[in-house]
């Protein structure tokens, strides 16, 4: 059984997630399948528009947890193939059809997407305040989204697809029956479009999308490192294993205060 499947429907390419007994998580097989898989896709010259999906309860749960324990290698080890869609490299639209859980790693491959439709029961959640020694900060800017929203995302908070509806992270709520069906109208929709309108259109709004100043990155890789890393390990331990966490939060326990800050950085 392939872990990533792909369909063609004339000019749509489907790409869909294929481990549904751990809610398609995301190891270094399914990373490097899908990195060739959209490969694939930005140079076939039939090929227009993919829809993005995953199999069973699941969309993506994200890092596997287990295999990152495994190979000691917390966030999981990275294809040596260059993915374009994480990349940024390919310029063709991806409609998400998101059929369950997107969680940590898969609420990211959400993001990348440029439409996005999802089933009611969706669940989605930024995790790397639960992973990491920082959270995920950028999220909320990305989308457009006010402070306490963005805050909430950024500490790892579950939203549902509802509330992600209302807020505008979603296009289309749909019944799990409508999912693809609803993803395959929008990638019809984007078909009608002439070509170069709809590659140009696509690139464009990309090219709009917010993104974190580079002082803002800088500060944030300095606090990433700030904290007992023992941590990163042992909350994917405690996750595998079902159990309360075990946190040492700093090694120097003065490290909590003072924290570096934008003027700091920019000195």
């Amino acid at each position: 059984m392939a872990i990533v499947e792909t369909e063609r429907h004339g000019q749509v390419l489907v790409v869909r997630m294929n481990r549904p007994e751990r809610l398609n998580a995301l190891s270094h097989e399914m990373r490097t399948l899908l990195a060739e898989a959209w490969s694939q896709f930005r140079h076939d010259a039939e090929l227009e528009v993919a829809i993005f999906t995953g199999t069973g309860r699941g969309f993506c749960a994200g890092e596997d947890m287990k295999e990152s324990l495994a190979d000691k290698e917390p966030g999981g080890r990275r294809p040596a193939i260059e993915d374009p869609f994480m990349s940024g490299a390919l310029e063709k639209p991806v409609i998400a059809a998101v059929n369950g859980f997107a969680m940590g790693g898969g609420f990211m491959l959400v993001e990348r997407t440029d439409l996005r439709v999802a089933v009611r029961e969706a669940i989605f959640e930024v995790s790397e305040a639960k992973r990491w020694l920082l959270g995920g900060y950028n999220h909320g800017h990305i989308a457009n989204l006010p402070y306490p929203i963005a805050m909430e995302m950024a500490l790892g908070f579950r939203f549902t697809a509802q509330r992600f509806y209302e807020i505008g992270f979603l296009n289309r709520l749909v019944e799990a029956n409508d999912l693809m069906p609803a993803a395959m109208a929008m990638a019809e929709h984007l078909l009608s479009l002439p070509p170069a309108s709809r590659v140009n259109t696509v690139h464009m709004m990309r090219q709009m999308r917010p993104s974190p100043s580079g002082e803002q990155q800088a500060l944030a890789g300095v606090l990433h490192d700030r904290g007992a890393k023992s941590d990163l390990m042992e909350s994917r331990a405690a996750f595998a294993e079902k159990r309360r966490p075990n946190f040492k939060g700093w090694d120097d326990p003065q490290d909590r205060y003072g924290l570096p800050t934008l003027d700091t950085i920019k000195r």
